[in-house]
């Protein structure tokens, strides 16, 4: 446990706190020493981050003078294109796609961000196939339709009568005639299903300003999708994988190519985004501590022990530790300073004793990588049910942890020999996962389009404007 523990947070030490996985499991330790061995660099896809610019603290090494901002709150590589690339921390999880862009296949012309059709010549992942064929339909459909502009104004329903009803009928491809009838609101409704719009058959601004970026706006989407898609693995390469797509908060469960099983997910929030990677889900940690992080203790739990006394604590199992080692001595809660630690002149560590209660729930997914990310149960089910998904610190909280355990240990989920011990469980086989990002999803009438609740789509389609829309036009 220990050997694993130092592993992950030495590789993690060139991070800001907040690109940590949300409530660390353990502090970060000091600086190793100048000597200590660093684990080989096999591709650039695969170097370590660097030092983070401390006046800086989000802007990324990749992010160079004639490109846009940092677009991930994490260090990339300058390799790593932001906002498609894929961090892989075992070079065996690089996909033959990925590799290809500098092998054989490159001879084949197939330049950035087109809409060739890769899947046609070499194996890819299934994803990657859905969309293109989405964005086929898609050109069929509502890339078929008239690019004419719909003035803003008032918004239009069932009724509506005037030019911009007329116009609006152009737009969608229907008939002649001003009137708002039942065919304009189901071709608008059917039209606000498709790109991520309330499909309520009234056309608010939000539609009419949809319908006015045109078809090519909405195809560049796809294409930037089709890329992020190339870097997931094709089937023969991962019998069996998992992925975590930030951009749909879902957890998909894949095996020889087909998707298995599916939950939702809670992902980061914008400033701390779940970042773009895959690496081996290793082991499970079953009846895990919750390593308080510091700014709660002095922020949250510190106030309500001066207020409420140590018993605070007591009732809800917490511990007070030396350190968070494996050899961390409890202290008796009384003999510490807590308006101290409140006013930050006493420093503590806390961890809460495994229970349902507990942030980190039942168990903890463990994938060993630069980043401190980990997949986890959470007690807290209501973000689930309410769609609250996109508001943690960069870990990935899973639906159904039995479910996701159960599949990951080939049909049981370990228990643990003490409820109020934390204990590893290795999985019978390492397990990959990848963490990727879609906006656009395929669905069996064609495509449709999600949020972009990172705000990376807008940066990629300006800053690779003129190659987008070459692809789209066909040039």
């Amino acid at each position: 446990m220990t050997i694993r523990r130092t592993l992950l947070a030495l590789s993690a030490l060139s991070l800001p706190a907040t690109a940590f996985a949300q409530y660390a499991p353990w502090p970060a330790p000091p600086p190793p020493p100048p000597m200590m061995p660093r684990p080989a660099v096999a591709e650039p896809w695969m170097a370590q981050p660097q030092p983070v610019n401390p006046q800086q603290p989000w802007q990324s090494p990749a992010a160079q003078p004639d490109r846009a901002p940092a677009l991930e709150p994490i260090d990339l590589p300058p390799a790593i294109e932001q906002g498609v690339d894929m961090i892989y921390i075992d070079e065996e999880l690089v996909p033959r796609a990925v590799h290809d862009r500098n092998g054989p296949f490159a001879d084949m012309n197939f330049a950035a961000w087109s809409g060739a059709p890769v899947d046609l010549f070499t194996s890819v992942n299934p994803i990657y196939t859905d969309l293109r064929r989405g964005m086929m339909k898609y050109q069929q459909t509502w890339g078929a339709l008239p690019d004419v502009p719909v003035p803003s104004g008032p918004t239009l329903k069932t009724g509506s009568t005037g030019e911009r009803v007329s116009l609006l009928r152009q737009r969608l491809g229907l008939g002649g005639g001003d009137s708002y009838d039942a065919a304009l609101a189901a071709k608008v409704k059917a039209f606000q299903a498709v790109h991520g719009l309330k499909d309520d058959g009234i056309a608010g601004s939000g539609t009419i300003d949809a319908l006015n970026r045109g078809a090519e706006y909405y195809e560049q989407l796809i294409i930037i999708n089709m890329e992020r898609a190339k870097r997931l693995p094709a089937p023969e390469e991962q019998a069996k994988y998992a992925v975590v797509d930030a951009g749909d908060a879902r957890l998909s469960l894949w095996e020889n190519g087909r998707k298995v099983d599916e939950m939702k997910v809670v992902v980061g929030k914008a400033e701390t985004a779940t970042p773009m990677m895959a690496a081996y889900i290793k082991y499970a940690s079953v009846n895990p501590y919750w390593n308080v992080p510091p700014e709660l203790v002095k922020d949250l739990i510190g106030p309500r022990i001066v207020a409420q006394g140590v018993s605070y604590l007591t009732d809800r199992e917490y511990q007070v530790l030396t350190s968070y080692a494996d050899d961390a001595q409890v202290i008796d809660p009384h003999t510490v300073d807590w308006q101290g630690v409140v006013d930050g002149r006493v420093d503590v560590k806390l961890r809460r004793l495994p229970s349902p209660a507990n942030s980190m729930g039942m168990m903890k997914f463990m994938l060993p990588n630069y980043f401190g990310i980990y997949l986890h149960d959470s007690p807290e089910k209501d973000h689930f049910t309410k769609n609250e998904l996109w508001i943690s610190n960069g870990c990935v909280r899973v639906e159904d942890y039995k479910r996701f355990a159960n599949w990951l240990f080939d049909g049981y989920v370990p228990k643990g020999k003490n409820p109020k011990v934390e204990e590893e469980v290795d999985l019978p086989k390492p397990v990959p996962v990848y963490m990727t990002y879609l906006t656009v999803q395929p669905t069996a009438s064609g495509v449709e389009f999600l949020p972009d609740h990172y705000g990376r789509d807008a940066h990629l389609m300006e800053r690779f404007k003129t190659q987008l829309l070459a692809a789209v036009r066909g040039n």
